[in-house]
């Protein structure tokens, strides 16, 4: 089986970083190549170095369409494919239409809550909102042409099946996974010196930075001693540095950018607080659990698949007040919680292991070549 993965770019985003991750797990039985679209190379290195082929078709722009089908045609014609797993909008788009063309079947993927409601009405505060509801209709003009589609969490399978008019039978959930060997067992961080939280992840404002920020701010005038160390980088780094230029927490709050292998970070913190308002099947998420740290998370249906009141704080996503109370109890019953920890640890380490993870993917695209899948009950 031959199969090509389209990305927009091989930047550092959680659907790229999974992707290496899976298909670093395929069986040598399955040919694979990752053919990227616009220039974004943080990830070739990772890419390279699991043996993994890459293919940069280079359309020229974002929206220079034309040009990127007619190159991925020519690419599909000359290596013959038995499959495109395609993922993020302009892959998608793109590969559609080529695999239209050469009659190649097409994997759609959902690896984010597109078009939820929060989503939605954050698009709608913004000058491009017309054309976020243009490519929405683009994208679901085009959504019947894949054969299949595979989603990394329930709720968003369900999301956007309604969103774009897709069967549900026709989506299988296979979660995101990491490799549960390379974290190692967590040793207790004393919290007489200074508790410190942490934040991995991409900055936007719908990770939630700016309702941390507050509560955080609102948290000091309890806890002196508390720290806020936020790895990554993006859109929303500007209005973060505001906002802690305006609550003078210069000391206390630590921008870091991104840094390799940011999971490591989470062995030097004492609880990850991840306050997303929506999200796709968060690999942050499960990387703090396999990392056993002590988790605040938002309690939007995605993060529900992860996490519960049984392995996690959880807060009423936007809620600055619930944060608060949340990052104060963790401060509080702090030995307790870190039983909260180890069960999440065990869960992902049952549950999200990649090798698992990575044979039921593979196993999955061996089912569709074949014509073997049955219609029913995928999610």
């Amino acid at each position: 089986m031959k199969v090509f993965f389209t990305l927009d770019t091989l930047a550092n985003g959680g659907t790229e970083k999974s992707t290496v991750d899976i298909l670093s797990y395929f069986s040598k039985d399955t040919e694979t190549k990752v053919v990227h679209l616009l220039p974004g190379y943080a990830l070739q290195p990772l890419y390279e170095k699991a043996g993994i082929p890459l293919h940069f078709i280079d359309m020229g722009g974002k929206y220079s369409y034309y040009r990127g089908i007619s190159r991925l045609v020519k690419l599909i014609r000359k290596e013959k494919p038995d499959l495109i797993v395609s993922s993020i909008l302009t892959a998608n788009i793109v590969s559609r239409i080529a695999g239209l063309i050469t009659r190649t079947p097409v994997i759609g993927t959902f690896v984010n809550d597109s078009y939820g409601e929060i989503r939605i009405e954050e698009m709608r505060q913004k000058k491009q909102y017309s054309k976020f509801r243009f490519f929405w209709l683009v994208d679901k003009w085009t959504a019947g042409i894949p054969k299949y589609w595979i989603s990394n969490a329930v709720s968003i399978a369900q999301s956007n099946a309604k969103a774009l008019g897709i069967r549900k039978k026709k989506i299988k959930v296979i979660y995101r996974g990491r490799e549960a060997d390379v974290f190692p067992e967590r040793k207790l961080l004393p919290v007489a010196g200074g508790f410190r939280f942490v934040f991995v992840g991409r900055m936007l404002q719908r990770k939630g930075l700016a309702e941390l920020i507050m509560a955080f701010n609102t948290l000091k005038k309890k806890h002196n001693n508390i720290t806020l160390d936020i790895y990554g980088d993006g859109l929303f780094r500007k209005k973060t540095e505001a906002m802690i230029n305006e609550y003078q927490l210069h000391d206390a709050v630590r921008l870091h950018g991104m840094v390799p292998e940011g999971w490591k970070k989470l062995y030097e913190a004492h609880c990850f607080v991840f306050p997303s308002w929506y999200e796709g099947f968060s690999g942050a998420l499960i990387e703090a659990m396999m990392a056993g740290i002590p988790i605040i998370a938002s309690g939007i249906s995605m993060n529900l698949e992860a996490v519960s009141n049984e392995t996690a704080l959880i807060f009423k996503v936007k809620d600055v007040d619930e944060l608060v109370d949340s990052m104060d109890k963790m401060i509080t019953s702090y030995p307790a919680i870190m039983q909260m920890a180890d069960r999440a640890r065990e869960e992902a380490k049952k549950r999200f292991d990649i090798k698992v993870i990575a044979n039921e993917y593979e196993s999955f695209l061996k089912d569709v070549v074949g014509r073997r899948v049955k219609e029913e009950g995928l999610i």
